[in-house]
């Protein structure tokens, strides 16, 4: 959570016992369907929309933390890099 909030325009809250956050990305100005498919496509990183859970996670991500740390890092460094050529 602490590395996604460095990532510029997303605010992350802590989760409560899942193994998922659900960033909000909504300072971004598209809709979480396009983000997301953006991420996949420029950085390589897959996430879901936040509207595939409801109407209320319209600006938001939801991303699986249920892997190593390097490949969190690794991840969250691409997702930088695609964000700032926005």
């Amino acid at each position: 959570v602490a590395a996604l909030n460095t990532l510029p325009g997303v605010r992350c809250a802590m989760p409560k016992g899942a193994f998922y956050v659900f960033p909000d990305v909504r300072s971004y100005g598209r809709s979480s369907r396009e983000l997301a498919d953006y991420l996949l496509e420029e950085a390589g990183v897959a996430l879901l929309a936040g509207s595939d859970f409801g109407p209320g996670g319209e600006g938001f991500l939801r991303i699986s933390y249920a892997t190593a740390w390097e490949q969190i890092r690794e991840g969250i460094e691409r997702m930088r890099q695609a964000l700032a050529r926005l």
